[in-house]
């Protein structure tokens, strides 16, 4: 990759992975192909979902609602989770095989209990930025890559976000895996596509 492009790789973390707490099928099917690809890359940025134990996206905080359904927040439509990625947990590490130790920044979101953030640049109040653009900013990055979990929430809101912002945007879907629930796969692949994103 040339040295203006970083390779952002999107909550490769146990609870979504097979066997966690939301589970995204084939999730860690990925993982030697995000270490081989992070061997060519010049800037490397791991996003980790990083969430206190009462956290607002979480259903167990919403009395008679169940995971996938959702809620309205002071910032609009939130889908309700199981209780995942709970800061220091086991589910929150990342997935033991990920090369770690090739990362140049870990942005950790979503720690902040009354919003959640899918996005590796802005929580979903889509107004509260977690810094990632202007460290890439300063280290001369125009282009990202981004591969990870899950394809149609985290990767594809911070791929749109990231394009928005004035970054060239590729998705890797061979290194993505999708939750694909009531036809969000399709919505984040036609959502990417339509903010410029390219999706291979």
């Amino acid at each position: 990759m040339p040295a203006d492009t970083a390779l952002i790789v999107i909550d490769v973390q146990n609870d979504f992975c097979p066997g966690g707490a939301l589970a995204v099928a084939g999730g860690d099917e990925i993982v030697p192909g995000v270490n081989a690809l992070m061997a060519e890359a010049g800037a490397v940025v791991l996003t980790q979902d990083w969430h206190p134990a009462a956290h607002s996206s979480f259903a167990s905080q919403h009395p008679g609602k169940a995971p996938l359904e959702t809620v309205e927040m002071s910032y609009g439509t939130q889908v309700l989770w199981p209780d995942h990625c709970v800061q220091g947990s086991v589910g929150a590490a990342f997935h033991p095989d990920l090369a770690t130790d090739r990362a140049d920044l870990v942005v950790r979101k979503g720690f902040r209990r009354e919003v959640d953030s899918y996005s590796a640049f802005f929580e979903n109040d889509h107004a509260t930025p977690t810094g990632l653009e202007g460290y890439l900013r300063t280290r001369g990055i125009s282009r990202l890559v981004m591969v990870g979990l899950a394809t149609d929430f985290c990767v594809a809101f911070s791929a749109i976000d990231a394009a928005r912002l004035g970054f060239e945007v590729e998705v890797r879907r061979e290194l993505c895996r999708a939750i694909d629930a009531n036809g969000s796969l399709d919505a984040a692949l036609a959502g990417m596509r339509e903010a410029g994103v390219t999706v291979r």
